[in-house]
């Protein structure tokens, strides 16, 4: 089961991504990212991470250690922002927290260039997020961290951010476990995952035992509003059900086609090419600070 810890001190609040996830200490003196119950994204985010994350450990990926985590929004008075303050007194009580990894970089497709990936280990991420619907690593916004960055530990290749994935339980009706979904565009894509590598080794893996494990670990009050069950266990066997069913179907939707890096550089410049030609003629002429065209957006023009 998840550890329990409790926030002791509240260090700064997160605003690259639209959850606004906070760094806390904890009474452990461990230090972790805490995504809110009350954030946008909702309990459905937090189900998602906490499935998929300790799926990603239990099949030897690294994934940083999840736990819940104890939030009394008095920790963080002094916070200056209204918005944050509210999210925080909306989100007492227990919260998802992922330990932290100082001074770990986003994989950026700058980093992507040089940093080298194997083909097994590509395509096991891939697999891993084929498997869970998991849409949300693109080759513009990865979800991976480079960690660590200092010492003589080599760095190494982290997952983070899954509350996207696990989409059929946004409607379980209209999905089939079966199911292909683009991975065209995956941030590992252009390393020639080996994904059906992957798939002989991980498939066999995913049990029912193990899922069942998995799903024990979500509390009640992240299940408990999902309509259609009639109660907290009734959802983890969904869960449990959809995906040993998808990864018995695995050859039907297995991604074994991405582009190379020349082909992706190939289309980013025709979505640019078609962009610019779409402008109005006075707005081509109109350059940013850098020499590059400025971009109408929601009719107002912004500098890039």
């Amino acid at each position: 089961m998840l550890r329990e810890v409790t926030a002791t001190r509240y260090i700064e609040p997160l605003h690259s991504g639209g959850s606004v996830p906070g760094i806390v200490e904890g009474d452990d003196l461990g230090t972790y990212v805490v995504k809110f119950t009350a954030s946008a994204q909702g309990h459905k985010a937090l189900v998602a991470e906490v499935i998929v994350g300790e799926l990603a450990r239990a099949l030897g990926l690294r994934f940083p250690e999840l736990v819940l985590v104890h939030f009394d929004p008095a920790v963080a008075d002094a916070e200056p922002h209204q918005e944050v303050r509210d999210l925080h007194s909306a989100s007492a009580g227990i919260n998802l927290g992922m330990d932290y990894l100082p001074g770990a970089r986003d994989f950026t497709p700058e980093v992507a260039r040089a940093f080298p990936v194997d083909p097994l280990e590509a395509g096991r991420i891939v697999w891993l997020d084929a498997l869970t619907v998991n849409v949300d690593r693109t080759v513009h916004s990865s979800n991976l961290m480079v960690w660590p960055t200092r010492g003589t530990v080599p760095p190494r290749l982290w997952l983070i951010d899954h509350g996207a994935a696990l989409v059929f339980h946004h409607r379980w009706d209209t999905t089939t476990p079966g199911k292909r979904y683009d991975f065209r565009h995956h941030a590992l894509g252009h390393y020639g995952p080996d994904v059906r590598a992957a798939d002989a080794e991980l498939a066999p893996r995913v049990t029912e035992e193990l899922l069942r494990s998995i799903v024990a670990q979500v509390p009640d009050a992240w299940l408990a509003e999902d309509a259609g069950f009639a109660g907290p266990d009734d959802v983890r066997d969904a869960y449990v059900a959809y995906l040993l069913a998808r990864v018995r179907l695995s050859a039907e939707w297995l991604p074994t086609e991405f582009p190379s890096r020349e082909q992706l550089a190939a289309e980013e410049a025709a979505r640019a090419a078609r962009t610019q030609a779409g402008r109005p003629d006075w707005l081509k002429q109109v350059p940013d600070l850098h020499g590059k065209p400025a971009v109408e957006h929601d009719g107002a023009v912004h500098l890039r």
